[in-house]
């Protein structure tokens, strides 16, 4: 019935279309010379209707929805114009008729536009909505310009009851200051938030709620508005995407929280795309903890640079599959494997590496939870030093050229297990770079970086499972500091620590030098928290508690990316820094690997943790029970 009720629509405005054509061609012939108003020859107009048929087919003129005429319909209503006035001039010229006047061709041109225009939007405009002011409606100011903002207030404005009332707009640049979008005022720009704010209360209408609709509204700048908002009892809010505005044009706008990745991100750095695609581009990329964030994110980004073959490799059956499935339906021409596989199995991995034979490794797998991991020594030492020796080793015989070992802040003056750890890890790849740099074996770039936004068992979502109960916000203590950065961005400044560590020339030292992501400042934990209250529009202590808890096993009130013996090394990249290398012999770390390994096979945690401590001189056990 529906389809039978499309057909007979589409029927009807082929009839009109053909209708409006041929009083086009009277309309142009009469304007033409209007001594002689009747068509020469009397089958002019039919033949406009004809032309108008013909030419209109291919480009779907009559399947057009009037109430939805937009500009690609006039667009297209104005090529079919030129193109039916072209033919039916053609159509005279030939027969021997003679013009009108030299301007028929034009005038016709513009009657043809003219007559399927005009109805179209005189449709459009009786079938719009009536806006009706709803009693209730916020009143809300606009943050933002460009397509994202114009494209709101659109579909805003075809929602027949709104829920928001417009009162102004303010751009990113002064430029459109005093104009108008959609009826909507443009006041001023984002910088001038207060002013106007100040304004407005004076003309008493001032805003409930902040909507920002731009994505360059970030980081500085959106704490900048956060902190006026707050500081004027004002709702933030962010615009959906222009992809995802269906809720708004059914009536109501699908507003969205700021997310915290926004607060805390900061401008994109310029990155070496080129350099990163002749990495990755068709080469067998093998990335260990596939399934996690860091590892996913990986995956990720390394798909979109054409590998010759993908190998996923994971100790979790169920992240395996949930990034192997995404993999496969993002990028379903590329090859790529799926295994199972624990960097802690010697065995499987060499069997592993021996069969796909990889070229470049990112090595990501690790424990990462601090007081997981000083309840479990063993299993720390066994994943993040001995599963790195163990990925490391069976690249390197294998042939691969580059291995990438994702490491931490917290490997610097480790207070816990997992941090010293991940040092060992770190000095063992040191050393096996310096070796094979000098040999022109296989590479090794170790890149440190602090917290990522959103990772699994990161402070993140664990504040927003504790929102979604309503509270309280649990932080260890008021004086908790870390480094963030959304996992994108740190992905994006390992493939550049990638590139920079793989060319070898570039390298300001000659070898074990380890690249550190430059995270910014650090953060309080506890303002993050209350961050995180506000833009789920509650406020802190009032509506939801922030409690303190105590340090947990294993746990530093400041994170550091630099040892007091590794100084700070510019590399030449934006985000980009090394540490100058404190580098062991990779037989002397290998040996005491082996020692490990005894202890690990022993079981004997405690003395575990003791090998640590001689290891690494920084890790002190006395210390770590203190903290705990």
């Amino acid at each position: 019935m529906r389809f039978g009720r499309s057909q007979f629509r589409i029927a009807v405005n082929f009839a009109l279309d053909g209708l409006l054509a041929a009083l086009a061609v009277v309309a142009a012939g009469w304007l033409a010379d209007p001594a002689h108003p009747i068509p020469n020859p009397m089958v002019l107009p039919l033949a406009g209707t004809a032309s108008i048929w013909l030419i209109g087919v291919p480009f779907g003129l009559a399947r057009q929805h009037w109430r939805f005429t937009a500009l690609p319909d006039l667009i297209a209503i104005a090529s079919i114009a030129v193109l039916a006035a072209g033919l039916i001039v053609l159509l005279l010229v030939g027969v021997g008729a003679a013009l009108p006047s030299a301007s028929f061709p034009v005038l016709l041109m513009l009657t043809f536009a003219l007559g399927l225009t005009a109805p179209r939007l005189l449709y459009r405009i009786a079938r719009a909505p009536r806006e009706t002011a709803d009693e209730d409606a916020e009143p809300a100011l606009l943050l933002g310009d460009g397509e994202a903002a114009e494209l709101f207030l659109a579909a805003l404005a075809r929602a027949g009851n709104r829920k928001l009332r417009m009162v102004g707009l303010l751009s990113i640049s002064g430029r459109e200051t005093g104009r108008r979008i959609h009826n909507v005022p443009i006041l001023g720009t984002v910088a001038t938030l207060d002013a106007v704010l100040d304004r407005l209360a004076a003309t008493e209408q001032p805003p409930a709620l902040l909507i920002v609709a731009s994505g360059e509204i970030i980081g500085e700048g959106l704490r900048q508005v956060m902190t006026i908002a707050e500081a004027r009892g004002l709702r933030l809010a962010r615009a959906p995407s222009p992809t995802a505005l269906a809720p708004t044009i059914a009536g109501e706008a699908s507003l969205r929280p700021i997310a915290i990745e926004d607060l805390l991100n900061r401008p994109q750095v310029s990155l070496d795309r080129e350099g990163m695609a002749r990495l990755i581009q068709g080469r067998r990329v093998l990335v260990t903890g596939a399934g996690g964030s860091i590892g996913s994110e990986l995956v990720r980004q390394v798909a979109g640079f054409g590998p010759d073959t993908l190998i996923l490799l994971d100790s979790s059956e169920f992240a395996l599959w949930q990034i192997d499935l995404e993999i496969s339906e993002t990028f379903p021409a590329l090859r790529r494997r799926a295994l199972i596989a624990d960097v802690r199995d010697r065995a499987r991995i060499v069997q592993v590496c021996d069969e796909v034979r990889p070229e470049l490794v990112f090595h990501a797998a690790a424990l990462k939870h601090v007081p997981i991991v000083e309840a479990n020594p063993l299993e720390g030492i066994a994943t993040n030093t001995l599963g790195t020796r163990n990925v490391a080793d069976a690249a390197r015989a294998a042939g691969a050229g580059l291995m990438v070992l994702i490491s931490t802040d917290k490997a610097v003056n480790p207070s816990s297990v997992m941090g010293a750890s991940k040092r060992l890890a770190e000095m063992y790849a040191q050393g096996l770079d310096v070796a094979g740099r000098q040999r022109a074996s296989m590479k090794i770039v170790t890149v440190r970086f602090g917290n990522v936004l959103g990772s699994t068992g990161s402070v993140v979502p664990l504040f927003r499972r504790q929102l979604a109960r309503g509270g309280p916000l649990t932080v260890t203590h008021p004086d908790m500091r870390r480094y963030f950065m959304t996992v994108r961005e740190a992905v994006a400044l390992v493939l550049q620590a990638s590139v920079v560590g793989a060319s070898g020339a570039a390298l300001p030292v000659e070898g074990g030098g380890i690249f550190v992501l430059d995270m910014g400042e650090p953060v309080k934990i506890v303002d993050l928290a209350r961050q995180m209250i506000r833009l789920a529009g509650l406020r802190p202590d009032v509506d939801v508690a922030v409690q303190f808890t105590g340090l947990r096993p294993g746990e530093k009130l400041f994170e550091e990316l630099f040892h007091g013996a590794e100084k700070p090394i510019e590399t030449g990249y934006p985000g980009l820094l090394m540490a100058a290398p404190r580098v062991a012999d990779a037989a002397i770390i290998g040996r005491a690997l082996d020692e490990a390994g005894a202890i690990v096979d022993r079981g004997d945690a405690a003395q575990g943790v003791a090998l640590l401590a001689r290891l690494i001189p920084e890790f002190s056990p006395d210390q770590r029970r203190a903290i705990n």
